[in-house]
């Protein structure tokens, strides 16, 4: 009886960490990488075996994925936290940094709970660089290993992982579709909504527990806020015509939205209870898209006012629009770097739909991408990634491209179209 209930604990722990290839399920391609990758060690940790080495794996593929590491081989033995360590031998063996832990049962616990535990010791400067012990219960594990991983790249790089994350992305299959949310390496995925009608611009509220999207299930396209962590939701624009572009405010109290109920398609902010909905700006054309900055000082937005589809910005208040872009005949999509220093956006160049990047400061563009059917960019958290949707082989897929274009990843479901992905924000 005892050895059956150890058993069914371990396949519950394995189906947390297994990565399982359903139809609804990413896999992550890697298919660049950054240069001077840091070489790093992860050493299984110590415990049970099964349960510590699940945990280093998840660890390793996160570190490994971001492209600034070089994994170096460890060997089979767990070295845990209190293990002394020989760092001339680490630097024989090429690691700059050697992170250690385990994974142990808490005594008493009738939850299945673990204290998980790990060190990162700088090889180079032989000494150690700090840890963090977290408590979790089986089906967290992974959340554990994912937090393990985001404090050892901030300790190494300087600046916040991206690993703790979660992206919202719409899966279109035959009659259907469905708004996923997955956690950053594209496991565990869950549906917040499945409809027969097309889902379209999920994004993020800035505190990361709401999603606003546009469903077109009532025949139409409707706005709507949905809360994730009680499934319930309603509607913020449904006026005559068209609701469409949902942007959060940086403080998650309204969003800008695009509507044609005054004819054409113009930009309002609306509160995100769905009340005070106010016009933003107004023009000849069709202005669609909008995007915040950080700072909340200003909404970058796409308008064809000029004649061509180009990027514009205009004051939170209201007031002058400001054109933003000016080479090629065919920019759409603005989306602003977390340190808005930066703007992802869409360029059309010789036929080709590309993603770019613009330093907002000199204006110079770097085209990231070697694809043609690129849309729909949004940031990782630190800035780092962009991820966005892309068409390889007659269907939809999901990518990602470091801002400097060194890192390249393919984010796929088998037999079914990915599009629409939205970065969550970092959530403490």
């Amino acid at each position: 009886m005892k050895t059956s209930t150890l058993l069914c604990g371990f396949c519950a722990i394995l189906l947390c960490f297994a990565t399982v290839a359903s139809h609804a399920q990413l896999t992550i391609e890697i298919t660049g990488a950054g240069a001077n990758r840091l070489p790093i060690g992860i050493a299984n940790f110590g415990g049970e075996r099964i349960v510590s080495q699940a945990l280093t794996s998840v660890v390793r593929a996160d570190l490994e994925r971001s492209g600034l590491f070089r994994l170096v081989e460890t060997g089979p033995e767990p070295i845990v936290d209190t293990t002394p360590l020989n760092y001339a031998e680490w630097k024989t063996r090429g690691a700059d940094a050697l992170a250690v832990g385990s994974v142990t049962p808490v005594a008493g616990s009738n939850d299945s709970r673990y204290e998980t535990r790990f060190l990162l010791h700088d090889v180079a400067r032989q000494a150690a660089l700090g840890g963090q012990t977290y408590l979790s219960s089986t089906t967290q594990l992974r959340a554990a290993a994912h937090r393990i991983a985001d404090s050892i790249y901030e300790k190494l790089i300087g600046e916040p992982g991206i690993f703790s994350t979660r992206i919202a992305y719409v899966v279109k299959s035959t009659g259907r579709f469905e708004l996923q949310i997955a956690d950053a390496d594209g496991m565990n995925a869950q549906t917040a909504l499945a409809s027969r009608e097309p889902i379209i611009s999920p994004t993020w509220s800035p505190d990361g527990s709401r999603l606003a999207y546009v469903s077109f299930e009532a025949k139409k396209p409707i706005v709507y806020v949905h809360s994730l962590a009680t499934g319930q939701r309603h509607v913020a624009a449904n006026f005559k015509g068209s609701n469409s572009a949902p942007a959060w405010s940086p403080d998650g109290k309204k969003l800008a939205v695009v509507l044609s109920k005054d004819g054409g398609s113009q930009m309002y902010l609306v509160n995100a209870d769905g009340s005070g909905v106010e016009r933003l700006a107004s023009s000849t054309g069709i202005d669609t898209e909008p995007q915040f900055s950080r700072d909340g000082q200003f909404i970058y937005f796409t308008s064809d006012r000029g004649g061509s589809p180009q990027i514009y910005r205009i004051p939170a208040g209201g007031g002058e629009a400001q054109r933003v872009t000016f080479d090629g005949s065919y920019n759409v999509t603005p989306r602003l770097s977390p340190d808005s220093k930066s703007m992802a956006f869409i360029s059309r160049n010789n036929g080709r739909f590309q993603l770019t990047l613009m330093d907002l400061a000199t204006k110079q563009a770097q085209i990231l991408t070697d694809s043609a059917k690129d849309e729909s960019p949004s940031f990782s958290p630190n800035g780092r990634m962009i991820i966005y949707a892309t068409e390889l082989g007659g269907r939809g897929v999901l990518a990602a491209v470091s801002s400097d274009g060194r890192v390249k990843q393919k984010l796929s479901v088998q037999v079914a179209d990915v599009r629409e992905p939205s970065w969550g924000p970092q959530v403490k």
